[in-house]
């Protein structure tokens, strides 16, 4: 129990920055909802924008956040060695890919539908740049177990994206109406959603300055032998990466492409910001898993821990669960997080948050393949599920917009959380207790059922006191079955 004790302490940390910082990030969503109409399409050109990213990010770190940790972890591997080959192959990598989009701007920013605006595609490149190369830092941080500095750099990250864009989308846009000339000197309203993207530069390029001493107290070095010694085990995480953020963000890139209406960018708007509402699953699930990567790695050199990974996937699906029925149960009330021109999107949200919940069981499920140095299964697995995701879009997504596009999520990671199980089971089996976690599912599922139907019949006020005492019934149901459980 100690070693889970000390899962769940750098837990609480990594995810009080996290759901605190995505918390305070949700500020941004009322705000661009608000400024930027659905049917301008604004909000859907930076749901677009920031699902390229995302998947560039996976790429240009390729899979060196987690070889970082099984190096460093290896025995007759010197951490410091590791550490500084890792950050100098992703810096390299980060500049020529800032290099070649520079080179390439034109035809790209067409390719991607934005011939008019190729600002939106550099000032992006750049900062996506900036990040992976931070990502290695961070990982530092997580490996040297400072989760406090961690938790605080992401904090400060969201406290100036949110004060420079409530500067440009709010303060400024009003003092522009009464003092054209003088605010025009540092506002141009014509700029628009493209705001968005230069304050996120600035924040990125800011927090970099933070990491002085994780990028000056050691000796640089480069070693070349060990560079490939690691791509050898990262190839097939990165594969993994891009088919798992893929089944994130495809549907995303896609949309804008094989949508047959005429207004892509308005319907994918409103998908993008109803999701938001369905993050506090991958808020949770994130949290957990910058704790649980050092974990599984630091214990990796001890002795069996097959049982403490199965206890800690039973507590992942019990809370998420809870999480769950928390966002449903208030979903009247935190609906208010986006404009009312995006209400008729949240009807994906029970969808997104369930496929959610399979993608961070799946992420519990991939350590067997990384522990025996077998990740090629990872790539496997996630290229099905993101194969399966992919087609259900193009096959749907035309004829039913987005909520195809949620369904599709839910099966991709439905069938890449499956397979990982199935075949893990042979060559790393793990007793999870699955009698239990089906117990939580099934009264998750039967008070999530309660709950939808009853909203039809009563009051708003109603309702949410029903939720209430419902979500109190799970939790009752946690106490009741867990508690002696923890006393050990």
């Amino acid at each position: 129990m100690a070693n889970l004790k000390s899962l769940f302490k750098d837990t609480a940390i990594y995810g009080l920055s996290s759901i605190v910082g995505r918390f305070l990030n949700y500020l941004l969503v009322p705000l661009y909802t608000a400024t930027l109409s659905a049917a301008g399409g604004g909000y859907g050109v930076i749901t677009n924008v920031y699902a390229y990213t995302a998947l560039i990010l996976v790429i240009l770190t390729f899979g060196m956040e987690t070889t970082f940790f099984r190096f460093s972890n290896k025995e007759g591997e010197d951490p410091q060695k590791v550490y500084s080959t890792v950050l100098t192959a992703v810096g390299m990598v980060s500049l020529l890919f800032v290099a070649l989009v520079f080179a390439f701007i034109g035809p790209l920013s067409e390719a991607m539908g934005y011939a008019d605006h190729p600002s939106y595609i550099w000032v992006m490149a750049t900062t996506v740049a900036i990040d992976a190369f931070q990502s290695i830092p961070f990982a530092y941080l997580r490996y040297k177990k400072r989760p406090i500095k961690f938790a605080a750099l992401k904090l400060l990250f969201i406290v100036l994206n949110i004060m420079l864009n409530l500067l440009f989308f709010l303060v400024l846009p009003s003092l522009y109406e009464s003092y054209p000339d003088e605010i025009g000197k540092i506002y141009d309203p014509t700029i628009g959603v493209g705001y968005a993207f230069y304050v996120n530069l600035a924040c990125t390029a800011s927090i970099t300055f933070c990491f002085w001493k994780e990028l000056t107290e050691f000796k640089y070095g480069f070693d070349g032998k060990l560079l490939r010694r690691m791509l050898s085990y990262s190839w097939p995480i990165l594969v993994l990466g891009i088919a798992g953020i893929l089944n994130q963000t495809a549907d995303k890139i896609l949309f804008p492409y094989i949508y047959k209406g005429g207004n892509a960018h308005e319907q994918l708007g409103i998908y993008g910001a109803a999701s938001k509402i369905a993050m506090i699953m991958a808020m949770i699930t994130q949290a957990f898993r910058y704790a649980y990567e050092p974990f599984v790695f630091g214990k990796a050199k001890e002795k069996d821990n097959r049982d403490t990974y199965a206890k800690a996937m039973k507590f992942f699906v019990v809370f998420t669960l809870l999480a769950f029925l928390v966002v449903i149960g208030y979903l009247d009330l935190l609906k208010y997080i986006i404009g009312r021109g995006y209400w008729s999107g949240l009807k994906v949200v029970p969808i997104v948050m369930a496929a959610e919940i399979m993608m961070g069981v799946y992420f519990n499920l991939s350590f067997w393949y990384k522990l025996i140095d077998k990740t090629i299964w990872g790539a496997w697995f996630s290229g099905i599920g993101c194969a399966v995701l992919i087609v259900i879009n193009v096959i749907f997504v035309p004829e039913y917009g987005y909520i195809a596009c949620a369904w599709a999520g839910f099966a991709g990671y439905a069938t890449a959380m499956l397979l990982s199980y199935l075949v893990g089971q042979r060559y790393y089996p793990i007793a999870y207790p699955l009698t239990d976690m089906a117990k939580y599912l099934v009264l998750a599922l039967a008070l999530f059922a309660a709950m939808t139907l009853l909203k039809d019949y009563v009051s708003i006020v109603v309702s949410l006191l029903v939720n209430t005492l419902l979500i109190g019934v799970f939790m009752l149901y946690i106490l009741k079955k867990e508690k002696f459980r923890i006393k050990k």
